[in-house]
């Protein structure tokens, strides 16, 4: 299993959130399986993103699309404060 770990400052968690769910990148037919949202605690003005994939390259794939598509586009990312701080994680078990 791979995730790609997102975390980055926003603006606005609602208006954060339903740029989330119109889902620019279709992440089904992206291969993610999972996905999880977190704030740290004492911080609403953050978020942690995890999408989890059967395959590296997909969660490689799904990265590029998101920095050339939606991360350079206010439209489709308006509450994002800052760049994005991003890592491919592979579980072990």
């Amino acid at each position: 299993m791979f995730t790609l770990q997102i975390e980055h400052g926003i603006k606005d968690f609602g208006m954060w959130k339903a740029a989330f769910d119109r889902d620019p990148v279709n992440r089904a037919r992206s291969g993610v399986v999972a996905h999880r949202i977190g704030r740290p605690v004492g911080d609403s003005h953050y978020v942690v993103v995890e999408l989890d994939f059967t395959e590296r390259g997909q969660a490689e794939k799904l990265l590029a699309n998101l920095q050339d598509n939606v991360w350079n586009s206010p439209a489709a990312s308006p509450a994002l404060n800052g760049a994005p701080l991003t890592r491919i994680m592979e579980s072990e078990s």
